[in-house]
């Protein structure tokens, strides 16, 4: 299920890049979206990145927004520098374990370690078990660092793939405090494609940063709600540490091949300073009607 690949045995154009160890949850999601291509693990979201950019991976699979912890920090950050273009996009079901090694107990265990979104995920069960939490760059990894740490009070919070790959006990399955706990990831690659290619219904999305005049924010959305163009998120965020310019990203239903949509992306560019289009792509689920 892996179809880990090395730089010298595998075909790039067959290759998506991910974030973290092997069986992270971005690993799960490559496998469900592409189960005919090989993996790169990769040690950050920029090294993920890189491997597109320099031709290693042909695809990235990039996790954008939680639905019990919110958004992935720094990728609204990192993706409008990238240069490449979003492509695809899946949902991933997230189903949380309680790992330990296989000589561990829930007596034992003391400490657990996870990437921080996980963490926030499962944090009532954490409390509820008294349990310390201890951040780790990502799931797989810590599954693994706590494979080869046989400490039987340190825990780890991760994917059953994680368990079977790192050979760890499972002392709870469904561990995440919501039942319906899912992660959008975003596909990336150089080559954009053309919305006039897709039959299906699409997503379009985009940064901008607005001017600095009183209700600029008003002004630079009236399009969308006055041509009819469902916006299906917008978040804020700070590029920089000056808090003096605020960007925001956003999703919206359709392609500026549209005729509506290219007239609220019209009044969106007169109202601000830049926008950034970082792709149209397939809706894997449906938002709404076009």
């Amino acid at each position: 299920m892996t179809r880990q690949s090395s730089a010298a045995q595998a075909n790039p154009a067959n290759r998506i890049s991910f974030q973290g160890e092997l069986g992270a949850y971005s690993h799960m999601a490559c496998v469900a979206k592409f189960p005919d291509m090989d993996v790169l693990p990769c040690p950050s979201f920029e090294d993920a990145l890189a491997a597109v950019q320099n031709g290693a991976a042909r695809l990235a699979m990039i996790p954008i927004e939680n639905s019990t912890a919110g958004r992935v920090a720094d990728i609204h950050i990192l993706l409008p520098d990238s240069g490449l273009h979003i492509v695809g996009e899946h949902f991933e079901a997230i189903r949380h374990c309680l790992l330990c090694s296989p000589n561990a107990t829930e007596e034992t265990l003391k400490r657990v370690t996870s990437h921080v979104q996980a963490i926030g995920q499962c944090r009532k069960n954490l409390r509820a078990m008294g349990l310390e939490r201890v951040p780790f760059a990502d799931t797989a990894g810590s599954a693994k660092y706590v494979s080869e740490a046989a400490d039987p009070s340190l825990g780890a919070i991760a994917s059953e793939l994680a368990a079977e790959v790192y050979g760890l006990k499972i002392l709870r399955r469904d561990y995440q405090d919501e039942g319906n706990n899912t992660t959008r990831f975003v596909v990336l690659s150089q080559t954009p494609v053309e919305a006039e290619d897709y039959n299906e219904p699409v997503m379009t999305s985009f940064t901008f940063e607005v001017r600095n005049i009183p209700a600029a924010l008003y002004k630079a959305l009236g399009g969308f709600a006055t041509n009819g163009v469902n916006m299906t998120k917008l978040e804020s965020y700070y590029e920089s540490d000056s808090f003096t310019a605020t960007e925001f990203y956003a999703d919206i239903e359709g392609h500026e091949g549209m005729d509506n949509v290219a007239r609220a992306m019209d009044e969106l560019r007169y109202h601000t300073k830049r926008v950034r289009v970082l792709g149209t792509y397939p809706q894997e689920r449906k938002r709404g009607v076009n």
